[in-house]
């Protein structure tokens, strides 16, 4: 049975119990994006804060608040950062601007926060179906500020009305959460990779200008 999630402990919470249950979630993302959700135990998870089981308890009521809390802030963590991000541009940012800081903003909140996004994103279909539905306005909200964000985009850059904003904005957002699984800082930086993705949404693989005229040939 599902427990009502807790909200973020309030300013009056003992520091240690903050700092216990801060340990708690850090530990689970990272036991949960390594294992799954489905073999890792809340004994496991102790074990890895070196904590007796039962003590998880004082933080949490059972295995599923503890998933549905790295859900959450997987998911909460970026969106903020994102919006933040946004709405320091200026009211009449131009479209290639206002996409690059969000795909930019969206890619350096997913890598920093690399164990609690690689769990949202690989074991959100394995978690039981009443944690997903209570996790599905956190994801609806966020998925809505970009299709706020595309419509901003299109009338400020003069976009070709055919093309399907709700269908761009699921191939944006599962490009940027697919890097998770390939991104390699060093390799490149998110400033080079939000800038290529950035560009590939909005000029595609044709060269930019007239295509070269072919010589005639007799």
């Amino acid at each position: 049975m599902l427990v009502r999630q807790r909200s973020t402990p309030a300013v009056d919470v003992l520091p240690e119990a903050a700092e216990g249950r801060a340990l708690i979630l850090d530990t689970a993302a990272r036991l949960f994006r390594q294992d799954g959700y489905a073999a890792t135990s809340l004994r496991d998870i102790a074990t890895a804060c070196g904590m007796k089981a039962g003590s998880l308890y004082y933080h949490f009521a059972s295995k599923d608040e503890i998933i549905g809390e790295v859900l959450r802030i997987g998911v909460e963590r970026v969106a903020d950062h994102v919006r933040r991000s946004v709405m320091a541009l200026p009211a009449d940012a131009d479209a290639r601007t206002l996409l690059h800081t969000a795909v930019r903003a969206h890619l350096s909140a997913l890598l920093e926060l690399h164990d609690y996004t690689s769990a949202n994103v690989r074991i959100f279909g394995q978690v039981p179906g009443p944690v997903r539905e209570a996790h599905i306005a956190t994801r609806d909200a966020y998925e809505r500020f970009w299709s706020g964000l595309l419509k901003r985009c299109a009338k400020a850059g003069d976009w070709n009305p055919r093309r399907k904003l709700g269908l761009t904005r699921l191939f944006l957002i599962n490009a940027l959460n697919g890097s998770l699984e390939w991104f390699t800082d060093g390799r490149s930086s998110v400033e080079q990779l939000a800038h290529e993705l950035t560009e590939l949404v909005l000029d595609g693989l044709n060269p930019r200008g007239p295509a070269p005229k072919r010589a005639v040939t007799r």
